[in-house]
Protein backbone atom coordinates (compact mmCIF):
# COMPACT_ATOMS: atom_id res chain seq x y z
CA UNK A 1 0.00 0.00 0.00
CA UNK A 2 2.71 2.46 1.00
CA UNK A 3 4.93 1.71 -2.01
CA UNK A 4 1.99 1.58 -4.43
CA UNK A 5 0.78 5.00 -3.28
CA UNK A 6 4.26 6.45 -3.64
CA UNK A 7 4.64 5.09 -7.18
CA UNK A 8 1.17 6.31 -8.18
CA UNK A 9 1.88 9.84 -6.96
CA UNK A 10 5.30 9.79 -8.59
CA UNK A 11 3.76 8.83 -11.94
CA UNK A 12 1.20 11.61 -11.57
CA UNK A 13 4.07 14.09 -11.17
CA UNK A 14 5.20 13.09 -14.66
CA UNK A 15 1.94 14.26 -16.20
CA UNK A 16 1.10 17.78 -17.48
CA UNK A 17 -1.55 18.13 -14.75
CA UNK A 18 0.98 18.30 -11.93
CA UNK A 19 2.68 21.64 -11.22
CA UNK A 20 5.66 22.15 -8.85
CA UNK A 21 3.48 23.42 -5.95
CA UNK A 22 1.09 20.48 -6.35
CA UNK A 23 4.03 18.06 -6.41
CA UNK A 24 5.42 19.49 -3.19
CA UNK A 25 1.99 19.34 -1.54
CA UNK A 26 1.56 15.69 -2.56
CA UNK A 27 4.98 14.84 -1.17
CA UNK A 28 4.19 16.55 2.12
CA UNK A 29 0.84 14.78 2.35
CA UNK A 30 2.52 11.42 1.76
CA UNK A 31 5.25 12.10 4.32
CA UNK A 32 2.85 13.19 7.06
CA UNK A 33 0.34 10.36 6.54
CA UNK A 34 1.66 6.97 5.47
CA UNK A 35 5.34 7.97 5.21
CA UNK A 36 8.05 7.70 2.57
CA UNK A 37 8.89 4.03 1.76
CA UNK A 38 12.28 4.66 0.09
CA UNK A 39 15.54 6.48 0.74
CA UNK A 40 15.84 8.98 -2.11
CA UNK A 41 18.05 11.78 -0.74
CA UNK A 42 20.97 11.12 -3.12
CA UNK A 43 18.65 10.62 -6.10
CA UNK A 44 16.79 13.82 -5.24
CA UNK A 45 19.99 15.87 -5.16
CA UNK A 46 21.21 14.40 -8.46
CA UNK A 47 17.84 14.90 -10.15
CA UNK A 48 17.74 18.54 -9.04
CA UNK A 49 21.20 19.18 -10.48
CA UNK A 50 20.35 17.45 -13.77
CA UNK A 51 17.10 19.41 -14.03
CA UNK A 52 18.87 22.73 -13.42
CA UNK A 53 21.42 21.90 -16.13
CA UNK A 54 18.54 20.98 -18.44
CA UNK A 55 16.96 24.37 -17.85
CA UNK A 56 20.20 25.89 -19.13
CA UNK A 57 19.27 24.63 -22.61
CA UNK A 58 16.38 27.09 -22.58
CA UNK A 59 18.48 30.16 -21.87
CA UNK A 60 20.34 32.48 -24.18
CA UNK A 61 23.90 33.17 -23.00
CA UNK A 62 23.50 36.94 -23.30
CA UNK A 63 20.43 36.87 -21.06
CA UNK A 64 22.29 34.72 -18.56
CA UNK A 65 25.10 37.29 -18.37
CA UNK A 66 22.62 40.19 -18.07
CA UNK A 67 20.66 38.45 -15.31
CA UNK A 68 23.82 37.60 -13.40
CA UNK A 69 25.03 41.17 -13.65
CA UNK A 70 21.65 42.54 -12.51
CA UNK A 71 21.61 40.37 -9.40
CA UNK A 72 25.21 40.66 -8.22
CA UNK A 73 24.78 43.79 -6.07
CA UNK A 74 21.59 42.40 -4.50
CA UNK A 75 23.43 39.15 -3.83
CA UNK A 76 26.39 40.72 -2.02
CA UNK A 77 24.24 43.08 0.06
CA UNK A 78 21.70 40.45 1.13
CA UNK A 79 24.28 37.76 1.95
CA UNK A 80 26.33 40.04 4.19
CA UNK A 81 23.24 41.60 5.75
CA UNK A 82 21.57 38.24 6.45
CA UNK A 83 24.65 36.73 8.10
CA UNK A 84 25.14 39.79 10.28
CA UNK A 85 21.47 39.97 11.30
CA UNK A 86 21.40 36.23 11.97
CA UNK A 87 24.36 36.52 14.32
CA UNK A 88 22.87 39.50 16.18
CA UNK A 89 19.34 38.10 16.49
CA UNK A 90 20.59 34.61 17.36
CA UNK A 91 22.76 36.04 20.11
CA UNK A 92 19.90 38.15 21.47
CA UNK A 93 17.58 35.10 21.50
CA UNK A 94 20.28 32.92 23.11
CA UNK A 95 20.29 30.43 20.25
CA UNK A 96 23.45 28.33 19.94
CA UNK A 97 26.06 29.90 17.72
CA UNK A 98 26.13 26.88 15.43
CA UNK A 99 22.38 26.74 14.88
CA UNK A 100 22.15 30.50 14.29
CA UNK A 101 24.96 30.36 11.75
CA UNK A 102 23.45 27.40 9.91
CA UNK A 103 20.02 29.04 9.62
CA UNK A 104 21.61 32.34 8.57
CA UNK A 105 23.75 30.59 5.95
CA UNK A 106 20.76 28.73 4.55
CA UNK A 107 18.73 31.94 4.38
CA UNK A 108 21.59 33.95 2.88
CA UNK A 109 22.58 31.66 0.03
CA UNK A 110 20.78 28.48 -0.99
CA UNK A 111 19.05 26.73 1.85
CA UNK A 112 19.88 23.09 2.45
CA UNK A 113 22.95 23.15 0.17
CA UNK A 114 24.59 25.90 2.20
CA UNK A 115 23.70 24.21 5.48
CA UNK A 116 25.12 20.90 4.23
CA UNK A 117 28.35 22.65 3.20
CA UNK A 118 28.80 24.69 6.37
CA UNK A 119 27.65 22.09 8.91
CA UNK A 120 30.73 19.81 8.79
CA UNK A 121 33.03 22.85 8.91
CA UNK A 122 31.69 24.00 12.29
CA UNK A 123 31.24 20.47 13.58
CA UNK A 124 27.45 20.85 13.83
CA UNK A 125 25.59 18.17 15.78
CA UNK A 126 22.80 16.09 14.25
CA UNK A 127 20.28 18.11 16.25
CA UNK A 128 21.64 21.43 14.94
CA UNK A 129 21.53 20.13 11.36
CA UNK A 130 17.99 18.79 11.75
CA UNK A 131 16.73 22.02 13.30
CA UNK A 132 18.31 24.17 10.61
CA UNK A 133 17.21 22.01 7.70
CA UNK A 134 13.69 21.69 9.12
CA UNK A 135 13.37 25.45 9.55
CA UNK A 136 14.54 26.14 6.00
CA UNK A 137 12.27 23.41 4.59
CA UNK A 138 9.17 24.83 6.25
CA UNK A 139 9.85 28.33 4.91
CA UNK A 140 10.66 26.96 1.44
CA UNK A 141 7.31 25.24 1.32
CA UNK A 142 5.49 28.44 2.27
CA UNK A 143 7.45 30.49 -0.28
CA UNK A 144 6.68 28.15 -3.15
CA UNK A 145 2.98 28.84 -2.72
CA UNK A 146 3.05 32.42 -1.42
CA UNK A 147 5.56 34.18 -3.69
CA UNK A 148 3.68 33.79 -7.01
CA UNK A 149 0.50 35.08 -5.33
CA UNK A 150 2.32 38.06 -3.82
CA UNK A 151 4.04 38.83 -7.12
CA UNK A 152 0.72 38.75 -8.97
CA UNK A 153 -1.00 40.92 -6.37
CA UNK A 154 1.80 43.50 -6.55
CA UNK A 155 1.97 43.24 -10.35
CA UNK A 156 5.70 42.58 -10.36
CA UNK A 157 7.35 42.34 -13.75
CA UNK A 158 9.01 39.11 -14.84
CA UNK A 159 12.43 40.63 -14.10
CA UNK A 160 11.42 41.91 -10.68
CA UNK A 161 9.90 38.61 -9.62
CA UNK A 162 12.83 36.57 -10.94
CA UNK A 163 15.42 38.55 -8.98
CA UNK A 164 13.23 38.74 -5.87
CA UNK A 165 12.58 34.98 -5.84
CA UNK A 166 16.29 34.23 -6.26
CA UNK A 167 17.15 36.52 -3.34
CA UNK A 168 14.41 35.66 -0.88
CA UNK A 169 13.63 31.95 -1.39
CA UNK A 170 16.12 29.54 0.14
CA UNK A 171 16.55 26.40 -1.98
CA UNK A 172 17.14 26.35 -5.73
CA UNK A 173 14.30 23.87 -6.22
CA UNK A 174 11.72 26.20 -4.65
CA UNK A 175 13.14 29.22 -6.48
CA UNK A 176 12.77 27.48 -9.83
CA UNK A 177 9.35 26.09 -8.86
CA UNK A 178 7.96 29.49 -7.86
CA UNK A 179 9.47 31.26 -10.88
CA UNK A 180 8.17 28.66 -13.33
CA UNK A 181 4.67 29.35 -11.99
CA UNK A 182 5.15 33.07 -12.65
CA UNK A 183 6.49 33.01 -16.20
CA UNK A 184 9.20 31.85 -18.60
CA UNK A 185 11.26 35.05 -18.34
CA UNK A 186 11.04 35.03 -14.53
CA UNK A 187 12.25 31.42 -14.59
CA UNK A 188 15.32 32.30 -16.66
CA UNK A 189 16.27 35.24 -14.47
CA UNK A 190 15.58 33.49 -11.17
CA UNK A 191 17.57 30.39 -12.12
CA UNK A 192 20.58 32.40 -13.29
CA UNK A 193 20.68 34.74 -10.28
CA UNK A 194 20.18 31.85 -7.86
CA UNK A 195 23.00 29.79 -9.36
CA UNK A 196 25.32 32.79 -9.29
CA UNK A 197 24.33 33.19 -5.65
CA UNK A 198 25.11 29.53 -4.96
CA UNK A 199 28.74 30.11 -5.92
CA UNK A 200 29.07 32.06 -2.69
CA UNK A 201 29.02 28.74 -0.83
CA UNK A 202 32.77 28.58 -1.44
CA UNK A 203 33.79 31.88 0.22
CA UNK A 204 31.14 31.33 2.92
CA UNK A 205 32.66 27.97 3.82
CA UNK A 206 36.16 29.43 3.99
CA UNK A 207 35.00 32.42 6.05
CA UNK A 208 33.15 30.07 8.40
CA UNK A 209 36.31 28.02 8.91
CA UNK A 210 38.16 31.18 9.90
CA UNK A 211 35.39 32.47 12.16
CA UNK A 212 35.03 29.13 13.96
CA UNK A 213 38.80 28.56 13.90
CA UNK A 214 38.66 25.31 11.97
CA UNK A 215 41.94 24.59 10.23
CA UNK A 216 40.88 21.87 7.80
CA UNK A 217 37.71 22.91 5.99
CA UNK A 218 36.49 20.89 3.01
CA UNK A 219 34.91 23.13 0.40
CA UNK A 220 32.28 21.52 -1.83
CA UNK A 221 32.31 23.18 -5.24
CA UNK A 222 28.88 23.33 -6.97
CA UNK A 223 30.16 21.93 -10.29
CA UNK A 224 26.69 21.60 -11.82
CA UNK A 225 26.59 25.40 -12.17
CA UNK A 226 29.43 25.13 -14.70
CA UNK A 227 27.40 22.59 -16.69
CA UNK A 228 24.45 25.00 -16.58
CA UNK A 229 26.61 27.67 -18.25
CA UNK A 230 27.86 25.14 -20.82
CA UNK A 231 24.23 24.27 -21.61
CA UNK A 232 23.44 27.97 -22.14
CA UNK A 233 26.41 28.27 -24.54
CA UNK A 234 25.24 25.23 -26.50
CA UNK A 235 21.69 26.57 -26.63
CA UNK A 236 22.91 29.94 -27.93
CA UNK A 237 25.22 28.72 -30.71
CA UNK A 238 24.13 25.17 -31.62
CA UNK A 239 20.69 24.43 -33.09
CA UNK A 240 18.86 21.49 -31.62
CA UNK A 241 15.63 20.20 -30.04
CA UNK A 242 16.33 22.15 -26.87
CA UNK A 243 12.65 22.83 -26.11
CA UNK A 244 12.18 19.12 -25.47
CA UNK A 245 15.18 19.09 -23.16
CA UNK A 246 13.73 22.02 -21.21
CA UNK A 247 10.36 20.27 -20.95
CA UNK A 248 12.09 17.21 -19.56
CA UNK A 249 14.00 19.40 -17.09
CA UNK A 250 10.77 20.97 -15.84
CA UNK A 251 9.25 17.54 -15.31
CA UNK A 252 12.41 16.55 -13.45
CA UNK A 253 12.04 19.59 -11.23
CA UNK A 254 8.43 18.70 -10.47
CA UNK A 255 9.47 15.18 -9.47
CA UNK A 256 12.29 16.65 -7.37
CA UNK A 257 9.86 18.77 -5.37
CA UNK A 258 7.65 15.74 -4.79
CA UNK A 259 10.65 13.77 -3.47
CA UNK A 260 11.72 16.70 -1.28
CA UNK A 261 8.25 16.91 0.25
CA UNK A 262 8.08 13.15 0.74
CA UNK A 263 11.43 13.12 2.53
CA UNK A 264 10.11 15.22 5.41
CA UNK A 265 9.72 13.21 8.59
CA UNK A 266 7.68 13.95 11.69
CA UNK A 267 10.91 13.61 13.67
CA UNK A 268 12.71 16.35 11.72
CA UNK A 269 9.65 18.57 11.88
CA UNK A 270 9.24 18.13 15.63
CA UNK A 271 12.95 18.86 16.12
CA UNK A 272 12.45 22.45 15.02
CA UNK A 273 12.26 24.43 18.25
CA UNK A 274 10.35 27.67 18.62
CA UNK A 275 13.34 30.01 18.90
CA UNK A 276 15.22 28.69 15.82
CA UNK A 277 11.97 28.80 13.85
CA UNK A 278 11.38 32.41 14.95
CA UNK A 279 14.94 33.28 13.89
CA UNK A 280 14.38 31.71 10.48
CA UNK A 281 11.03 33.48 10.01
CA UNK A 282 12.40 36.88 11.08
CA UNK A 283 15.41 36.62 8.76
CA UNK A 284 13.20 35.43 5.91
CA UNK A 285 10.70 38.27 6.34
CA UNK A 286 13.48 40.87 6.54
CA UNK A 287 15.32 39.63 3.47
CA UNK A 288 12.04 39.24 1.55
CA UNK A 289 10.90 42.76 2.42
CA UNK A 290 14.30 44.30 1.68
CA UNK A 291 14.59 42.40 -1.58
CA UNK A 292 11.07 43.37 -2.64
CA UNK A 293 11.78 47.04 -1.92
CA UNK A 294 15.06 46.86 -3.85
CA UNK A 295 13.65 45.24 -6.98
CA UNK A 296 10.59 47.48 -7.14
CA UNK A 297 12.64 50.66 -6.81
CA UNK A 298 15.58 49.77 -9.06
CA UNK A 299 14.32 47.27 -11.66
CA UNK A 300 11.71 47.94 -14.32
Amino acid sequence: MQKATFVALLLFCLTPWCSPPIALALGLALALTIGHPFKTSKATKLLLQISVVGLGFGMNLQKVVEAGRAGVLFTIATIVGTLLLGWLIGRAMKISRGTAHLISSGTAICGGSAIAAVGPVIGASDEEMSVSLGTVFILNSVALFAFPMIGTALQLTQTQFGVWAAIAIHDTSSVVGAASSYGAEALQIATTVKLARALWIVPLTLATALAFRKQSAKVALPWFILFFLVAAVIRTYVPGPWEWVVRGARIGLTVTLFLIGASLSRRSLSAVGLRPLILGVVLWILISAAGLWAVTTTLA
